[in-house]
């Protein structure tokens, strides 16, 4: 039995796909600092939800999903010989805001760490 799904399997080769392009063929500078952070498929293979990890403000993020959303028909022109598939899924592309929320919460427990005593070094107990 195969470890992974089929639509895990095309997931993943969707990934790496755009993540080439990216890197040699896609010259959009909206989108030239955006990782693909993961590729979710619909079982059925029809739809693949692409998350786009980029840093900076909302208006940054709102530029790089356009930029995305009009080279949606090269990157799809460009990945389909790669997949196999008998149909190309329709893409979507999603800011993945995982990242941030990570980045949020380390700070909220470094913050609350820092606000904690200094504990004081634990009695030996054999010295009674």
């Amino acid at each position: 039995m195969k470890p992974y799904t089929r639509a895990e399997r095309i997931s993943m080769k969707i990934q790496q796909a755009i993540t080439q392009l990216l890197i040699k063929k896609i010259s959009d500078p909206r989108i030239e600092m955006a990782t693909i952070s993961q590729v979710k498929m619909t079982p059925d293979l029809r739809l693949a939800n692409i998350y786009v990890t980029v840093f900076g403000d909302e208006a940054r993020i709102a530029a790089t999903l356009a930029g995305f959303k009009k080279s949606k028909g090269f990157i799809k022109k460009q990945i389909a010989p790669q997949l196999g598939l008998k149909y190309m899924p329709e893409l979507r592309f999603f800011h993945d805001d995982s990242f941030d929320k990570a980045a949020r919460m380390d700070a909220l427990i470094e913050s609350a760490v820092k606000d904690l005593p200094d504990d004081p070094k634990p009695e030996d107990p054999k010295e009674d």
